[in-house]
């Protein structure tokens, strides 16, 4: 019945893709950051940590407060954005204030993606029933995502370097972004019924 929802299955590889190319991000910083300040680096790391969980309870709000005027797609869609503009602007230089600032965004687009995906289940599936095992699903198809990032990350920084990793999976992120905005809005009063099966009684 989940796979009958096309918006749905649209959503799960928008998560999936998303997470691919997000996963290994932070990882990817913070051994840059050890090659090139050795001494500092588990602090810059912790900062990198840090300074985007500031970000992501404001973005977080924002997302609670605007949704329901803004509508779901519009947010999604900035939240998918930030993504491949983070790593194109990794490579711009190796300086840890750089690296730290771009690391910003990540909060930007987590406290986005991280509030609204469960406010976008809850239209598909509103009036089902089908709200937990479809979260479920979808968040077994972004995990999947965010379990492959780091090694196809580490592949690539293996044979290519730390430059065409970001570059690569800011053209996954891309991608992502731009099969969001396939996607048709979720907000209840868009009149869009939703196509996974309400259960039914057993009697």
């Amino acid at each position: 019945m989940l796979l009958r929802d096309r918006t749905l299955l649209m959503l799960a590889a928008c998560c999936a893709l998303f997470h691919l190319a997000n996963a290994a991000m932070l990882p990817l910083v913070g051994q840059k950051l050890s090659h090139t300040n050795p001494a500092l680096a588990t602090t810059l790391t912790a900062a990198c940590i840090v300074a985007a969980q500031l970000v992501m309870v404001p973005a977080a709000m924002l997302v609670g407060t605007r949704a329901d005027v803004w509508g779901r797609k519009p947010l999604l869609l900035a939240g998918f954005l930030i993504l491949p503009i983070r790593g194109v602007l990794y490579p711009l230089s190796d300086a840890p204030a750089w690296l730290l600032g771009v690391q910003l965004l990540d909060g930007i687009g987590a406290g986005i993606f991280g509030a609204l995906l469960p406010v976008m289940v809850s239209d598909l599936t509103q009036g089902t029933g089908r709200f937990n095992v479809t979260l479920g699903a979808v968040s077994t198809v972004f995990g999947l995502g965010a379990a492959l990032s780091p090694g196809l990350a580490g592949v690539i920084v293996q044979f290519a370097g730390y430059d065409v990793a970001f570059l690569t999976l800011a053209a996954i992120a891309a991608l992502a972004f731009v099969l969001a905005m396939a996607m048709p809005e979720t907000r209840p009063h868009t009149g869009r019924a939703s196509t996974v099966a309400a259960p039914t009684d057993a009697t």
